[in-house]
Order: C-alpha cells, then structure tokens, then sequence
C-alpha cells in the first residue's frame, strides 16, 4: 500500500512537471553580462572591425566597413558634447527593447532584404521607484562613438557582436554612456517576429488622423484600425507614406483613383512615435488576458519572436510582463531624447544629440 502510494506521487509530481514544462516558453537566451558592459563602456575592452589595430587607425578615415558608414573622429568630436552623462542607475531599473532589421526569406517582400542585422528600434522602458513607467526612444541615425571600435558612426551600427562583446553589449555599452542609465535586462525581436507577436494577440487597433498608405504594402484608413501583424510593420517602417488628398475614389472597374500626396514631415523621429504608439498598444492587449495561464498561452505563443537575456529566467520575465497589467498604459509617458538634423561631408543624414541626457530628463520631470 505505502508502495502504491509513493508511485501515485512519483506520477503526480510527473505530471505537474509536464504540464509546468509545457507552460514555460522556449525562448531563446543571449549572453548579457554587466561587467563586459561596463569595461567596454568605459574604454577598457577595445577591437576594430577593420583589420588594423586601434592604435594603428587612430585617423580613422571615412571608410565603409560591412556596409557601414564611419566617420572621421576630428570633424565630429565637436558635434558629441552632449553624448556622455552622469551615472543614474540608483534611480531607474531599465530594460531595452531591440528590434532587429535582420529579414529572412520569409519576410514580407514589400520591405526587401538586408544583409546582416541593425537596431531599427532602440527603445528603454525604465520604472522608478514609485513605479511610474517612461518610454524613451533613441533613434537609430543618432550618432554617436562605439566605445568599443572608437568608430563615429550610427548608433543602431553598434548593435553586432565582435571582439568586445554580443550584439545587446556592445549597444547596451553605448547608451550607458549616452544616458548614465545601465541595462538590466533586454529583450530583441526581428521583424518576421514582430509581426508573429501582434498576430498571436489577435492584431492591434492603431489609430491616425488621416487616411495614409505606401504603395501596396499598406491602407490605412482615417480614425482606428485593427492592424495584423505585417499592415502594422510596413506601417511604422514606412518612409515614403502618402496621405489623401481629398475624398476616396473608386472607378468602376474597382481602381483606386483619388489624389494622394507625400506625407509631410516623415523622418526617423515619425518612425520613433509610430513605434512607441504600436508597443503601447500591444502593451495594453495584455490587460485583456483573464487569467494568468491565458497570458502564458500567449508568452508560449511568442517565444519564436523573442531573445532574452540569460538573467532573467523565463518565470520571471513572464511575471514581470503579467506585472504590466497593473500599468494605465495611457498614462505612460512617452520621450524621445532630443536631436537636430545634420549632413555629414559625404551627404549621409545623421541626428545629434541636443541636450545632455540627465538634464532633459530633469527637464521633463523624471528626476527632481
């Protein structure tokens, strides 16, 4: 009988670690080590992605490396007075999203192919301690110095593993020195997982003030939309948007023949606010979950999309996501670090920092 007993509760504790293993998603972990952040952003670890030394290319002459455009220290160590800033760690937890341009044969072909893989979304959530919860974007032609390789460059360029550190590291590096503020945990997607994570909640509502599209690749209409997955991308990464001009015209053979003109004003910074508009709306689709297996349902659904970091565990990336549902999301404030346009002397279009980060962020009243 006590035998009996003992298989029953060697079967149940079975079960229960099945079903427990069948709710924990398989998400893919990345190294993220603080202490490697830390020397790269301080100068400690350097490489270069050429094959000269750091020493041996201190000129650092305007060159293409991986198809990346670099820039020459001396014209632009003037124009990044404002890229280094005082420590804030004690007052923020911070977690990065990343969102990768890396595109498989699978992706949408209205966005084409790259090589290799960028940060097309660079965005901090950071809480304080009274919990409040601010969304701040760095756009990606933000230029900057990569601790790392001491190249001027795009930030979104820093965003690849070599000698330094992984991918996360080296960009994790990097806004250390930008806004005082050390990553705790990050998590990335690619855009074919973008479009799996809005599909897996059912789309998400996006609403604008006037009827715009690009091409084929996108509609939409005036007021709010339910928007699947690949509508969503192609709209937050479109730069040639149209907006109608005037009323909706149809011919009789079904052809659309109204007048549409470029949309005014479309840059980097209109991508920044579509992206926070979108991540706050698919934030806002978790506090429709019922109970917390539906939301695991869900967490299980997404891990093909995510890549977190290896130091947070699954359970607690989970129950810091769940944790959200306690967010007003519509209260959230949302920020973008404030830049100014430049050319540099070979055309290329890039952003400068215009204020030093710990001061704007006191000036938008995050810190007294």
């Amino acid at each position: 009988m006590k035998l009996k007993k003992q298989t029953y509760l060697l079967l149940g504790i079975v079960v229960i670690g099945l079903i427990a293993y069948s709710l924990i998603p398989n998400f893919e972990r990345e190294e993220f080590n603080p202490e490697v952040i830390e020397d790269i952003s301080s100068g400690n670890i350097t490489t270069t992605t050429s094959e000269l030394s750091v020493e041996e290319n201190d000129t650092k002459p305007i060159d293409t490396v991986d198809d990346e455009e670099i820039f020459e220290t001396s014209i632009y160590d003037s124009l990044l007075i404002n890229n280094n800033t005082r420590r804030i760690d004690e007052l923020f937890t911070s977690y990065l999203i990343i969102g990768s341009d890396e595109r498989s044969a699978n992706s949408s072909e209205s966005r084409g192919t790259v090589d290799g893989s960028r940060a097309d979304v660079i965005l901090l959530i950071t809480i304080d301690a009274e919990s409040k919860v601010t969304l701040i974007s760095l756009p990606r032609d933000l230029l900057i110095e990569d601790p790392c390789t001491k190249n001027i460059q795009r930030i979104n360029s820093s965003f690849r593993a070599n000698g330094c550190g992984s991918d996360a590291e080296n960009l994790s590096a990097v806004i250390l020195n930008l806004t005082g503020l050390k990553v705790n945990h990050f998590v990335k997607f690619s855009f074919e997982g973008f479009e799996e994570i809005i599909d897996s909640i059912g789309g998400v509502e996006i609403c604008v003030s006037e009827t715009q599209r690009e091409g084929y690749s996108f509609e939409i209409q005036k007021g709010c939309n339910d928007l699947n997955g690949e509508i969503a991308l192609n709209w937050i990464v479109s730069r040639n948007t149209e907006i109608l001009d005037g009323e909706k015209l149809i011919d009789e053979n079904g052809e659309d023949v109204s007048s549409w003109k470029p949309m005014p004003g479309v840059s980097d910074l209109t991508r920044i606010k579509k992206q926070q508009q979108l991540i706050l709306s698919m934030m806002q689709s978790i506090n429709e979950f019922n109970s917390f297996n539906d939301f695991l349902n869900f967490v299980n659904a997404l891990e093909n999309a995510f890549t977190i970091d290896q130091n947070i565990s699954i359970i607690e990336a989970s129950s810091l996501v769940w944790d959200f549902r306690e967010i007003d999301f519509n209260k959230v404030k949302k920020l973008t670090v404030p830049t100014y346009n430049y050319t540099t002397e070979n055309g290329a279009q890039v952003l400068i920092l215009d204020q030093n980060f710990y001061d704007f962020i006191l000036s938008e009243g995050l810190i007294d």
